[in-house]
């Protein structure tokens, strides 16, 4: 099992985001990153939406891995969305996506950038483990799942 934890912090992991649309979804993941991280909210916005007007990054199976580089990371960071209703991403597979892991990382990351991405690919082509986060309760089950950290106590 690929674990996560690397990547994600407990305040970077989001339920039931009321996306709609890709821009919207940018701008609540630039909010997201900005509270979780301290970055700037248009910046990552725009970083996404820059790297997105390459080709989508939804890569299948209702899941999409956006990214972006930002100056002033000190490695690559993650953020976790699990969207209240599917929306179109583009997907290679044409289904609508309710899963996003975003991948943010300093401009000099090349190679850590590609692990990461690959390491993130891997975890969320396991079916299985994707139905789990579906079916997750809470944001806390959803950070344990992905990290393989016991769920914060809820006291």
């Amino acid at each position: 099992m690929t674990d996560l934890s690397d990547l994600l912090i407990p305040e970077a992991v989001l339920s039931g985001t009321p996306a709609g649309s890709k821009k919207k979804l940018f701008a609540l993941l630039g909010e997201a990153a900005a509270r979780a991280y301290g970055l700037d909210a248009g910046e990552v916005a725009a970083r996404l939406a820059e790297r997105e007007k390459l080709g989508s990054t939804g890569f299948g199976g209702g899941i999409a891995i956006p990214h972006g580089k930002i100056a002033g990371l000190a490695g690559v960071t993650g953020l976790f969305a699990r969207l209240d209703k599917p929306i179109d991403f583009a997907a290679v597979d044409d289904l609508p996506v309710d899963l996003v892991f975003v991948l943010l990382s300093p401009p000099e990351a090349g190679a850590e950038h590609l692990k990461s991405l690959a390491k993130v690919s891997r975890r969320l082509r396991d079916r299985a483990f994707t139905a789990k986060l579906r079916g997750a309760a809470s944001t806390d089950a959803l950070f344990a799942l992905l990290t393989g950290v016991e769920a914060r106590d809820a006291a």
